[in-house]
């Protein structure tokens, strides 16, 4: 991979655009690093340290620690995300929306506009729920109409500024401008995580032991980066004949092609949206001022909390667990069957005269890939919840607090992959210019 980055970088318009994208992350991350207008960081960060909950530590991942330190970053590019799912959601059930979508690039151009619009008021609307929350709690000092006013321009502003930098990524980068947004921020913990995970468990130990918990710590590491590879690039391919036909005084078609069934079809939506969901009581209780809450409400709290998870002297809380698992494999159905549409597949295989060998054409074909689907999905399903819930396990049983998970590490390897594939993309079709030019 290191040897196709440096023959990237060979190529003066591969080179032009690789330097931008470095150009672009810089500013982010000088960005995260200059505070709330009015806010002071310092307080904030001990308020963030003193919580022993990660009802916030999943935004603060995505974010670089912009949220920790409540930078004008502090919302990351997480509104953008959930505008682009939200609006991928609704193409199902607004025909609208569904017939932008097919609309080729001028209906791409329009969803893309109002995933923007949507983005400024979701960014907006949390801009005032973390005033008001956080403000109700004197984490903000003194508050008056003005301050308030400027907090919620500040955070709303940096979020469409993500936004924006990285719509300029995807058209004078390489692409994937929103995930390498969201990569640099995830890779900006990593040190401080390994840090974190050398004072807890090697520093200060005889050799022995340390060691020990090195090779571990290495070993874990890489046993959840192999999973997540071969979780990426596992596929089902149908095979696909295309019957020959008569066209002039030509026989063409009879070819053979395939239809690739990723096994994880959803990639990291599923966890998203289970690990939001099963935060979503936890930053409720936090703006409201009851974190600390005991009773039934400091239990929900406590089940929803994944450090308490894996924790056998209160069995009680691994509910949360399950109910983590099962939401991650409901999810993978959910996505799936809403971006891929195995009847749609089947009419459009049946228009080309193509079929798959031994099922006829039509009906039998959907229902064929249907049931497929099912067994995919849910390996796939069964795949990212052994990637998400290993970090927990040893976050419960050995209390390894750290940021990064296996939704961080799933995108860093996702991201970077299709980064790297981009890359290639684009030498390739320099090769091809290069040859029609010559």
């Amino acid at each position: 991979m290191f040897r196709k980055v440096a023959d990237a970088f060979k190529v003066k318009e591969i080179r032009r655009r690789l330097w931008f994208i470095l150009l672009c992350l810089v500013i982010i991350r000088l960005g995260c690093q200059i505070p709330v207008p009015g806010v002071d960081a310092s307080v904030f960060k001990e308020w963030f340290a003193s919580q022993t909950g990660d009802a916030f530590n999943f935004f603060d991942a995505f974010s670089g620690g912009s949220f920790s330190s409540m930078s004008i970053l502090a919302l990351s590019i997480t509104p953008y995300i959930t505008s682009s799912i939200i609006i991928q959601l609704l193409t199902i059930a607004i025909p609208a929306l569904e017939e932008m979508q097919r609309d080729g690039e001028e209906g791409r151009k329009k969803l893309t506009a109002i995933t923007r619009y949507v983005t400024i008021g979701l960014s907006l609307l949390e801009s005032v729920a973390m005033t008001i929350g956080f403000g109700n709690q004197g984490l903000l000092g003194t508050m008056n109409f003005a301050k308030g006013l400027t907090i919620v321009v500040a955070l709303t502003a940096g979020s469409c500024f993500l936004m924006w930098i990285g719509e300029q990524i995807t058209d004078k980068g390489i692409g994937n401008g929103i995930s390498i947004v969201l990569l640099i921020n995830i890779l900006s913990r990593l040190p401080a995580d390994l840090v974190s995970l050398y004072e807890m468990f090697i520093a200060g130990k005889k050799i022995a032991p340390a060691v020990l918990a090195a090779v571990i710590i290495i070993a874990v590491i890489l046993l959840v980066v192999v999973l997540v590879l071969l979780l990426n690039g596992a596929q089902r391919n149908i095979p696909v004949q295309y019957s020959k036909k008569m066209v002039g005084r030509r026989m063409v078609g009879g070819q053979s092609s395939h239809i690739p069934l990723k096994v994880n079809t959803a990639g990291v939506i599923p966890v998203i949206f289970a690990s939001s969901i099963m935060q979503l009581p936890s930053i409720i209780a936090t703006f409201a001022g009851q974190s600390g809450a005991t009773g039934w409400l400091g239990t929900l709290l406590g089940i929803c909390n994944s450090n308490n998870w894996f924790n056998f002297s209160r069995p009680i809380y691994n509910i949360g667990l399950i109910i983590y698992i099962l939401l991650v494999i409901f999810f993978a159905y959910f996505y799936t069957s809403i971006t891929f549409n195995p009847l749609e597949v089947a009419d459009n295989m049946k228009k080309q005269g193509g079929f798959i060998p031994g099922i006829r054409p039509g009906r039998p074909t959907s229902d064929y890939l249907q049931q497929l689907l099912k067994y995919i999905i849910f390996i796939g399903a069964v795949g990212l919840v052994i990637v998400a819930i290993i970090p927990f396990f040893f976050n419960g049983v050995f209390n390894a607090s750290v940021s990064f998970g296996g939704t961080s590490i799933i995108i860093i390897v996702g991201v970077i992959l299709e980064t790297v594939k981009q890359v290639e993309s684009m030498m390739v079709v320099r090769s091809y210019k290069g040859f029609l030019g010559a």
